[in-house]
């Protein structure tokens, strides 16, 4: 059977200018009422800026065979067992009869602070990746076959994101790979890695300008990096789970 897209191009225009749109009503908002925080957290205050990307998943697992899976997106379900923490919560979990299926991550990052944020979210990938993997080895989620676990970024296309990168390394030199790398290049260079060293099934990182808001233009970084790639690897996925059963 063919593997369902479910349209997703169309489906990612749309969460993007959903993305900008929703963090401009939550920064005018909290100027209407007199709250503004502090930089560029005002527009972020909402926690839905991302949905449109969560349903575009929702609609790859309906398409593809398990439409009757248990698809989790609120708070208080989101939870998975931790093996250096006791829990970690995620951003979309799929289970089918008690089987863990698939745990997403749908992060976003905007400027102008693109250093710092650039290098929380590495720690924190790589960390939520090692904390599962080793959960999953010590039995916590059932014999069962490995889960899909994806990764997935959205960051502004902007000067700041595009531009070169100075690294300061007195002791031993900066892999040449980094050396002058803006932080988009950063990020594809991350996601890639994070696939090739198992630790994420899947990870993807698109930039998006502020513009977008009408548009919903957005731009893949590399191949294997590309929206596309996390797509199809996840539809893939749910295909083969749905054919098991």
């Amino acid at each position: 059977m063919a593997l369902d897209l479910t349209d997703y191009d169309r489906k990612a225009r749309d969460a993007v200018m959903a993305f900008w749109g929703n963090r401009e009503k939550s920064r005018q908002k909290q100027i209407e009422a007199g709250m503004v925080d502090q930089g560029e957290r005002a527009g972020v205050t909402s926690g839905k800026n991302m949905d449109g990307f969560i349903a575009l998943v929702i609609d790859l697992v309906k398409a593809n065979g398990l439409a009757h899976a248990s698809i989790h997106r609120q708070r208080t379900l989101l939870t998975l067992s931790g093996y250096f923490r006791p829990t970690k919560l995620w951003d979309l979990l799929v289970l089918n009869e008690g089987c863990l299926i698939a745990a997403i991550e749908i992060k976003n990052q905007v400027g102008p602070s693109f250093g710092n944020n650039f290098n929380n979210r590495t720690e924190e990938a790589i960390g939520t990746s090692h904390d599962l993997w080793t959960a999953y080895r010590e039995g916590a989620f059932g014999k069962k076959s490995r889960p899909f676990i994806a990764w997935m970024m959205l960051v502004e296309d902007a000067p700041g994101s595009r531009s070169p990168v100075r690294d300061a390394s007195p002791h031993f030199p900066v892999f040449p790979e980094f050396q002058g790398a803006s932080y988009l290049k950063r990020y594809d260079i991350l996601c890639q890695r994070l696939v090739q060293e198992r630790l994420y099934t899947t990870a993807a990182v698109i930039a998006s300008p502020r513009t977008a808001v009408t548009s919903g233009e957005y731009a893949d970084l590399s191949e294997m990096t590309s929206l596309k790639t996390f797509v199809t690897s996840f539809a893939g996925h749910i295909a083969a789970e749905a054919a098991r059963g």
